[in-house]
C-alpha cells in the first residue's frame, strides 16, 4: 500500500459519512466544561466514546485522575518499535455552553446539522471535530499499512480546555515518562482562511489587568455636584488612553514585544489577512504603525479593552458615579517581559497622574512557540503541499491562545498544530460549524503527515 492509498482511504471516509456519523454521536455528548451539573457527560465521552475508538485503533487506554478532582484526563497509547518516530497527540473533549434556543433555524447544539458546505453543532470546530479528524487519519494509515502505523503515537484527551486547562500542567509534569515523544502535533483553533492549509509553531500568552476607580460610595447629582467632584469614569478612559490610543496603538514600551526579526517577517511575508463576507472587516489605520496585518495579528502585542463599567447603562441618573471598573487583556508574544508588568503599569499611571487608578492582574497564560530551526517545521510543510499541492501558511504563533506552553516548556517538545476549523466558526458562540470541503481536506492532509511519519527511518533531531 502506499500514502496515496491512505489519503484515498480517508477520503472515502469523508464520503462514506462514517466520519460525519461519528463525529454526529461525539456532539450529542454534552461536555460543558464550565457547567458544574456536567461531570458524568465528561467522564462518560471518555468512557464509552474515547476508550472504545482507541481500542479500534489499537491503543490502549488509561483515564488519570486530576489533581484537584475535576474531570478526568485519557492517556492512549500505541507503541510499535524503539527505533521509530514518537508522536505525542492532543484534543479536548469539553465545549463551552450549548447555548440552546440562539441557534439559527431552531438547529440542536447536541445534533449535527447540514446546510450547504456547513456542518453545525457544538464542539464540531473546538474540539470534537478537530481531534476526530486526527484519529480517523490515523485509522486510514493504519488500515492502508495492514495494522501498522509505522511510528509510535501517544494521545492525550482533555476535559476542562474551556475552563483554561487548571490540570493540564500538573498532570503532564507527574506523567513525563509516560508522555515523552519525539513531536507534539495536534489540531485546534483555525486556518488562515479557509481555503489555505496552515501549521501555527505554537501561541500568544495572555494576562488580564483590572483597573478600578473607587473614588466614593454612590453617586451625587451631576447639576449640585458637576464640576467639583472627580468623575471616576473620566479619570478611567483617560488612564486608559495612556497605554493604548484611539487607534489600538501601545503607548508604554513594557506592554510591548522585541523588535521583530527578519526571520519572523520572512515567515508573514506571503500571510494575507483576508476575511470572508461572514466575517467582520478589517479595521482601517489600527494596530501598530509600519506592520502588515499578518504581524499585528501574529507576531505584536496588543491591548484590549474586553469590558467598562460605571454607572447604569440602562438607566443612566443624572448622578456622577462613584467608581468605575475595566478589564483589560494584554495579548502577548514570545519574548515579552511579563515579570513585573503590573508594577510597570501601576508606575506608569502614577506618572501621567492617575494615582487612584488601582492595578491588579487575574487569569495569565504563557506564550511559547516551537524554535524556527526545527527539522519538523519544514517536514510537515513539505508533507501538506505534496497532499495539497498548496504552500501551507507556516504562522510563528497562533493569534489567540491554548496551552501549548505545557508541551513545549513542561514536556520540551516541538510543537506543530495542524488547524482544521477556519476563522468565521462561530466557535464559543451559537452556529459553531465546520466547513465540510475543509474537513475533506483536512482529514487527507493528517493521512498524508502520519504516512510521512511513518516513512521516517528516525526522528528528526
Amino acid at each position: 500500500m502506499t500514502r496515496a492509498d491512505a489519503i484515498t482511504r480517508a477520503r472515502d471516509d469523508f464520503k462514506s459519512g462514517a466520519f460525519l456519523a461519528e463525529l454526529d454521536r461525539r456532539v450529542a455528548f454534552k461536555t460543558e466544561s464550565q457547567n458544574p451539573s456536567r461531570g458524568p457527560e465528561l467522564r462518560a465521552y471518555l468512557e464509552q466514546e474515547m476508550v472504545p475508538a482507541f481500542a479500534a485503533l489499537d491503543f490502549t487506554s488509561r483515564l488519570v485522575e486530576s489533581p484537584s478532582g475535576k474531570s478526568p484526563f485519557l492517556f492512549a497509547e500505541h507503541h510499535e518499535s524503539a527505533s521509530a518516530p514518537t508522536v505525542l497527540i492532543y484534543g479536548h473533549g469539553d465545549v463551552v455552553d450549548g447555548m440552546e434556543g440562539e441557534w439559527r433555524d431552531g438547529r440542536d447544539p447536541w445534533r449535527t446539522t447540514v446546510a450547504g458546505t456547513r456542518l453545525y453543532g457544538r464542539g464540531t470546530a473546538d474540539n470534537k471535530g478537530q481531534h476526530s479528524i486526527n484519529m480517523a487519519a490515523l485509522r486510514a494509515v493504519r488500515e492502508a499499512r495492514g495494522g501498522k502505523l509505522g511510528f509510535n503515537a501517544k494521545f492525550i484527551v482533555e476535559m476542562g480546555e474551556e475552563i483554561g486547562s487548571p490540570d493540564l500542567g500538573k498532570v503532564c509534569d507527574l506523567n513525563r515518562d509516560a508522555l515523552k515523544a519525539d513531536l507534539f502535533m495536534a489540531s485546534d483553533g483555525p486556518r488562515l482562511s479557509a481555503d489555505r492549509p496552515t501549521l501555527f509553531l505554537g501561541c500568544r500568552g495572555g494576562i488580564r489587568i483590572h483597573l478600578d476607580v473607587n473614588l466614593r460610595d454612590g453617586g451625587h447629582h451631576s447639576g449640585n455636584w458637576g464640576g467639583v467632584l472627580a468623575n471616576p469614569a473620566t479619570i478611567l478612559v483617560n488612564a486608559i488612553s495612556t497605554l493604548v490610543d484611539g487607534h489600538g496603538r501601545l503607548q508604554l514600551d513594557a506592554l510591548k514585544p522585541p523588535r521583530l526579526t527578519n526571520q519572523i517577517r520572512s515567515y508573514l511575508a506571503d500571510v494575507q489577512v483576508v476575511p470572508t463576507e461572514d466575517e467582520p472587516a478589517l479595521a482601517e489605520n489600527w494596530g501598530e504603525e509600519g506592520l502588515s496585518a499578518a504581524e499585528r495579528l501574529y507576531a505584536w502585542n496588543t491591548l484590549e479593552v474586553l469590558a467598562m463599567s460605571s454607572g447604569n447603562i440602562g438607566k443612566p441618573a443624572n448622578a456622577i458615579p462613584g467608581n468605575a471598573n475595566a478589564v483589560l487583556q494584554l495579548r502577548f508574544v514570545v519574548g515579552t517581559k511579563v515579570d513585573g508588568l503590573i508594577d510597570a503599569v501601576r508606575a506608569h499611571l502614577v506618572q501621567k497622574g492617575f494615582s487612584m487608578v488601582e492595578v491588579r492582574a487575574a487569569q495569565s497564560f504563557a506564550a511559547s512557540r516551537t524554535d524556527f530551526d526545527s527539522p519538523w517545521i519544514k517536514w510537515a510543510a513539505d508533507s501538506v503541499r505534496e497532499t495539497t499541492g498548496k504552500p501551507p501558511a507556516v504562522l510563528p504563533n497562533f493569534g489567540g491562545s491554548l496551552p501549548n506552553d505545557v508541551f513545549s516548556e513542561i514536556l520540551g517538545l516541538p510543537t506543530i498544530w495542524v488547524p482544521h476549523s477556519y476563522p468565521g466558526c462561530s466557535q464559543h458562540a451559537p452556529n459553531e460549524h465546520i466547513l465540510l470541503p475543509l474537513t475533506e481536506e483536512a482529514l487527507t492532509v493528517m493521512a498524508g503527515l502520519f504516512w510521512d511519519l511513518g516513512e521516517l527511518p528516525k526522528p528528526l533531531v
